[in-house]
């Protein structure tokens, strides 16, 4: 994920964003959450892209599968 996200002090008091851009990766599980598609979240926030969006729903997936297992 080294070009998914990044978190620094100057952009949005240091929360984690979407790899050169503005947008909170907390704004995709938001929408996620909302009922609203992968798709929707593209069209509002065109600065990520669909790569990015993947990979963090893929690291997502790898870390429920590891809490999962280590249960």
């Amino acid at each position: 994920m080294d070009k998914t996200v990044e978190m620094d002090q100057e952009k949005l008091s240091g929360i984690m964003v979407f790899y050169g851009t503005r947008v909170p990766v907390r704004n995709l599980f938001d929408y996620l959450r909302n009922g609203e598609s992968v798709k929707e979240f593209l069209e509002d926030f065109p600065s990520v892209s669909y790569e990015q969006v993947r990979e963090i729903l893929q690291e997502a997936e790898f870390h429920l599968e590891r809490k999962h297992d280590a249960a």
